[in-house]
């Protein structure tokens, strides 16, 4: 199930699971560790957790697709074998790991590009003067770093701004993409035009 979630919902999926799982197991785990620690956390009623997670992203396709609880009436999940129920433990965690590949090419978009200089700039001019707290709390960068950048751009914000994007920009590679950035940023109070135009650079 979580296999056929693009990147960027599978971190907005953590990021609202923040306040429910222990931060320092849930941020650095993979798919399949995530299904274990769901488990773990909510024993008989990991399904019901996933199925209002995937609500929240609007992937009302997938709670349907699986039968997930409030999806259909029906209890047996699809695909994903019949032990679903309130009594799933330990056969979840390693059921979720290989997919066949006719699921994990459900969502028919295609991947999202990665951002350009030119979009980190326009990014940057919305940031302000937070941007050193964006970027140690929403984006995981050493804070070294980033007085470094504020040292090499002096009263220059947007110029602080830009370069902390692009700090960010090359340790993501190809993964630094607009939704990739949108998911980071959502636990922050920024402008709503910084989320705007973001998510303008997603229909590009």
């Amino acid at each position: 199930l979580q296999q056929a979630l693009s990147e960027e919902q599978f971190q907005t999926l953590k990021y609202l699971l923040e306040e429910r799982v222990p931060l320092g197991q849930l941020r650095p785990a993979t798919r399949p560790e995530l299904c274990s620690l769901l488990l773990q956390r909510f024993p008989g009623r990991a399904l019901h957790v996933v199925a209002d997670l995937l609500r929240q992203i609007s992937r009302h396709d997938l709670v349907r697709l699986y039968r997930l609880p409030g999806g259909t009436e029906e209890e047996t999940p699809g695909k994903k074998g019949d032990a679903e129920g309130s009594s799933a433990p330990s056969g979840r965690g390693e059921d979720a790991g290989p997919v066949s590949p006719s699921v994990a090419s459900s969502p028919p978009s295609a991947p999202p590009r990665r951002l350009t200089e030119k979009d980190l700039i326009r990014i940057a001019q919305k940031l302000g003067r937070e941007w050193q707290e964006v970027g140690i709390g929403c984006l995981g960068l050493e804070r070294s770093r980033l007085d470094q950048i504020r040292e090499d751009n002096p009263c220059n914000v947007v110029m602080q701004s830009f370069e902390m994007l692009r700090e960010w920009r090359r340790r993501e590679k190809q993964e630094a993409t607009a939704p990739r950035l949108c998911a980071c940023l959502a636990p922050a109070s920024l402008d709503p035009e910084v989320l705007d135009l973001l998510q303008s650079f997603q229909g590009d």
